[in-house]
């Protein structure tokens, strides 16, 4: 476990597995920490060289004065691939997490093998849809009651709202664990920032187009619903997209459904590595 100073912030990242393996960075979502992929980590790094950290303003990352913004994240992520020479590497980004590995690979393709992404909070994506603007309405406005906690120093009252009525659903908060729920309440302000930054939710498509590495974009069948019209919209976009449902899970798969997460993404992976390396041969052949 380590600390640098990137972007002129103090980040907290861990680095395990083998030097020389595959390497996969794993990017976590709003409220979290490195932390979040505790899981997975056991098989992980017996496959991979995996990177893990605390996005800035998480944990112990450090948390800048000023308001964040989603073009820090990316710079973070791609300043921290490039100081531990781990390009290119596998990034696996769970929400908020998955909007900045998606943006990174919009911008620094060349960072990147693929990424895997499970249901961004990309809701630009939706806005022209009149089908889905009630759906989305109530999705902005459960937010705002979340933000309206945060803003009032009711840090434990967001963060409870969140996860019961925009993340997870009624009756979840219970089922957090304590000391991660402690975790959830520290990082709120952050989630404030995210909130209330306008380039947080923006996405264009023409981003991604020309990305012509491997995209395993992920869903879970007990999510809000809101999610899968934003994972079908990019998805169309992506030259070499493949799809995932993952059966009796929602939002966070790899917390609740770690087998079945762990088993899906280590062997597309794989499966893309040996591609990679078929094609590198014929083309030395």
């Amino acid at each position: 476990m380590a600390m640098v100073k990137l972007n002129g912030v103090r980040l907290f990242y861990e680095l395990v597995g083998a030097p020389g393996a595959v390497p996969l960075v794993l990017v976590h979502g709003s409220w979290d920490s490195h932390h979040d992929w505790d899981p997975l980590m056991p098989a992980l790094r017996e496959a991979f060289q995996v990177l893990r950290y605390d996005r800035r303003g998480h944990s112990q990352s450090e948390r800048p004065t000023g308001p964040g913004s989603i073009r820090e994240d990316v710079a973070d992520l791609a300043a921290l691939i490039e100081y531990l020479e781990l390009a290119p590497a596998w990034v696996v980004g769970n929400s908020f997490g998955a909007s900045i590995a998606l943006r990174l690979a919009g911008e620094h393709p060349g960072l990147l093998r693929g990424v895997v992404a499970h249901e961004p909070p990309l809701f630009s994506l939706l806005a022209e849809d009149p089908d889905l603007s009630p759906m989305l309405a109530d999705v902005q406005s459960r937010i705002r009651f979340v933000v309206e906690r945060i803003e009032s120093g009711d840090h434990a009252g967001g963060t409870e709202a969140f996860v019961e009525t925009v993340a997870l659903g009624p009756g979840t908060w219970q089922t957090v664990p304590p000391d991660y729920q402690q975790v959830m309440i520290e990082n709120a302000p952050t989630f404030l920032d995210e909130a209330k930054d306008p380039d947080a939710p923006a996405f264009e498509l023409d981003w991604i187009s020309d990305f012509s590495r491997p995209v395993l974009l992920t869903l879970g069948d007990q999510s809000p619903p809101i999610f899968a019209p934003v994972v079908t919209r990019l998805s169309e976009a992506l030259p070499r997209a493949e799809v995932v449902t993952f059966p009796g899970a929602g939002h966070i798969p790899h917390a609740t459904h770690p087998e079945a997460y762990l088993e899906t993404v280590a062997a597309f992976v794989r499966r893309h590595n040996m591609m990679a390396a078929d094609q590198n041969l014929e083309c030395g052949a």
